[in-house]
């Protein structure tokens, strides 16, 4: 009985959990609906998830076990079966089995499968013409099922017809199911559209059908009709005359004109395609029946008129005529053109017989006779004849050879320099007869010079004639024009005078003059400071500026060709003689600077000899030297208790002769110029002497002798050697000694 009582227990527990685990699981479907619709072609893809259950195993099938043709995704909780492309083998109703654990779900979906891919079509039997039947036929292809599908043809807003299609079907397919209405266009129906409206009734509950329409402009004709022909000027005309026909017919679509012309066999020549026919330069043979008919795609419409051509007297051109003037070298063609003549023929000759010299060619109503290249030879009358049938015309023309090739030369003798004598020659080359030449110099608006040729009878050849003139050019002349003109006149034949003409503008060369130099600030300079020379020349062409400075030996060292030659910070060497030239092909103009550079005192010494300190007795030379260029002052001075005494000093230097104890003190030189100054001290001891000592000796009396001989040669060398070296001079008052 326990036992018995467990084994209840355990089933009813069982049974309980599989209760609540199928309470728990729940499964969806997307689309979420029992039914949905495919069209054929598209994809469709179905989606079936389970929730409340961590690993669920999920599958499809259809309700009959039919092959899924699908593929099937699975993805932890979800399951997707997908169609692509739907098929007819695709309408079932489809399964998805939920399995967790004990538990099983289900959910199902119904496809349904439909074909509406294309708008309905429009097609007519013929072209819609006034008052014929036409059939209109509204097909939609490619059409499941088709027993929902429904028709309507409508023209404008106007219903034609309505039709559906009841009957089931055999099989499963796709077909095409049309509409067709038979009516007769008017006028009113032109312009009308006619629309073809499909309706596929797909759902079984109140969702709006499918629906296509298409549209299509009714095209209604109207055949030509009414064609009329209008002739301008007449419908009889003489050879050589032209006519204009203009065609019209009234028709919709506007009828094309076609434009033909009846033949002998009965045949029809095509001429033109468009409403006006113009004939020009009509013969005979134009006459005829012209035929104009205007058709459209629903009709044609003829319309006939007869031209009559008269034939006229033919005439004869010759051109150019009737003379003509022949460049000789060039090449002429002379022309003879007959009218009025069906089959000329035609010969050339020389009114004296001569040779032609030249090609005949006759085609048609024209014969050219080519005289390449133009020589003295072909200086003839030629005459055109022509026979028409039986009779005979003759035209002549005049050739006359001339040569006038070119353009005259000018040339000179030289460059234009003002106030130079320059001939300028006029050269017309190659020219014949030149006898008629004439030739004509103009400066500006002023004649200079003319001149004719007289004529040589001994011989026909090209020549080449001239005209000299030599004047003054001067600075007016500058930008003037030279005008060679030169006419050749041909007798007196009716064309203007073959003329030519060369310019030649003036250019007058005008030698650099007025050269000027500007120092800013000044030529005199103190060392270290700028300095700018703007040099500056007039003449034509604009000279050029060169600067140069000139060496000791007289030579010129280029150093700039700008205009303005600058020194930033000037040195004692940059002293010496600038020269700027201003040049240009037809001379040279030429300026100088002194550039004077100015040093304050420097380098000054001040000695004592033999030494700064003497014995009572002794001869000192106090000595001062300076290094200066330009030349500095020097005053020798001696400290006093009033202030500083200025001594007598013959070349800087000062001589003590036999030294005293109040010789001895401060002793100072000044070096000074324009720009500055310098001082030196020295300090010069006298020690006294003891009174038993001989101070007169004998060596004495020699050392006496000989610094006072040598100690003045000795300045006066420095002196010269300075002065030697100077390169300006100073007025100074005070000077003592110029070093």
């Amino acid at each position: 009985m326990p036992k018995k009582m467990f084994v209840i227990f355990g089933v009813s527990n069982i049974l309980w959990m599989v209760f609540a685990v199928s309470q728990a699981i729940k499964v969806d479907m997307f689309p979420d609906e029992s039914k949905i619709f495919a069209q054929i072609g598209d994809s469709v893809s179905l989606t079936c998830s389970a929730t409340g259950c961590e690993s669920p195993s999920l599958s499809w099938r259809t309700q009959m076990d039919s092959p899924l043709n699908g593929k099937v995704r699975n993805e932890g909780t979800t399951s997707t079966l997908i169609m692509d492309p739907v098929s007819f083998k695709d309408e079932h109703q489809y399964l998805c089995t939920v399995i967790c654990g004990a538990a099983k779900l289900e959910k199902a979906i119904q496809v349904e499968i439909y074909s509406f891919s294309k708008g309905p079509e429009i097609h007519l039997s013929s072209p819609a013409e006034v008052g014929k039947p036409v059939t209109v036929t509204c097909s939609v292809p490619d059409v499941y099922p088709f027993e929902r599908l429904e028709i309507e043809l409508l023209k404008g807003n106007h219903p034609m017809k309505v039709q559906d299609f009841l009957e089931p079907s055999e099989k499963k397919a796709q077909e095409t199911k049309s509409l067709d209405v038979t009516f007769s266009p008017t006028d009113e129906d032109i312009g009308t559209a006619l629309v073809c409206q499909a309706t596929l009734h797909i759902y079984d509950d109140d969702s709006p059908p499918k629906v296509r329409k298409t549209t299509k402009e009714l095209e209604v004709y109207i055949s030509p009709k009414d064609t009329a022909i209008s002739v301008n000027p007449s419908t009889r005309l003489q050879e050589g005359d032209s006519v204009t026909m203009t065609c019209a017919s009234a028709g919709l679509p506007a009828p094309r004109i076609l434009w033909s012309k009846k033949l002998d066999n009965g045949n029809r020549q095509l001429l033109s395609e468009n409403a006006t026919l113009t004939l020009i330069s009509m013969r005979a043979e134009d006459s005829g029946i012209y035929v104009c008919e205007g058709n459209n795609p629903v009709g044609k419409d003829r319309k006939e008129v007869k031209l009559i051509v008269q034939e006229k007297n033919f005439t004869v051109e010759i051109s150019p005529g009737p003379q003509i003037a022949a460049q000789v070298g060039d090449s002429v063609v002379l022309t003879c053109d007959v009218r009025d003549c069906e089959s000329p023929s035609f010969s050339w000759r020389t009114l004296i017989d001569s040779p032609l010299n030249g090609n005949v060619r006759s085609e048609g109503s024209k014969s050219t006779l080519t005289l390449s290249p133009v020589s003295f030879e072909n200086e003839h009358f030629y005459l055109c004849t022509v026979m028409c049938g039986q009779k005979k015309l003759e035209k002549r023309i005049q050739v006359k050879p001339y040569s006038f090739p070119s353009n005259p030369e000018i040339e000179m003798s030289g460059p234009l320099v003002s106030g130079n004598p320059v001939t300028v020659s006029c050269r017309v080359p190659n020219v014949y007869p030149s006898d008629r030449l004439e030739i004509e110099l103009f400066k500006g608006e002023s004649i200079m010079m003319n001149k004719t040729f007289s004529k040589d009878l001994s011989k026909k050849a090209l020549e080449t004639k001239s005209l000299e003139k030599t004047f003054i050019p001067t600075t007016e002349d500058i930008g003037n024009v030279l005008v060679c003109l030169a006419r050749l006149p041909i007798d007196e034949m009716e064309f203007e005078l073959k003329q030519r003409q060369s310019t030649q503008t003036l250019y007058v060369n005008v030698a650099p003059r007025d050269t000027t130099i500007l120092v800013s600030p000044s030529s005199i300079l103190e060392e270290g400071s700028s300095v700018n020379m703007t040099c500056s020349s007039n003449g034509l062409p604009a000279p050029k500026i060169l600067w140069s400075r000139q060496l000791s030996n007289g030579d010129l060292q280029p150093i700039s060709e700008n205009a303005t030659l600058s020194f930033m910070s000037t040195k004692m060497e940059d002293s010496g003689i600038y020269v700027c030239e201003g040049i240009n092909q037809v001379g040279t103009s030429r300026k100088e600077v002194n550039l004077i550079i100015q040093v304050a005192p420097k380098d000054i010494q001040l000695t004592a000899f033999p030494s700064e300190s003497v014995k009572e007795g002794d001869t000192v030379i106090i000595s001062c030297t300076c290094g200066n260029v330009p030349p500095t002052l020097i005053i020798l001075k001696k400290k006093a208790e009033t202030g500083y005494t200025v001594l007598k000093s013959t070349g800087g230097a000062y001589t003590i002769h036999r030294a005293q104890l109040e010789d001895a003190g401060v002793y100072q030189c000044e070096s000074k110029n324009e720009v500055g100054s310098q001082l030196r001290s020295l300090t010069l001891d006298v020690k006294g002497r003891e009174s038993n000592k001989d101070y007169f000796s004998p060596e004495l009396l020699v050392l006496y002798c000989a610094s006072s001989l040598i100690i003045p040669a000795i300045g006066m060398i420095i002196y010269f050697a300075r002065r030697a070296n100077m390169t300006g001079s100073y007025s100074l008052v005070e000077a003592q000694k110029v070093c």
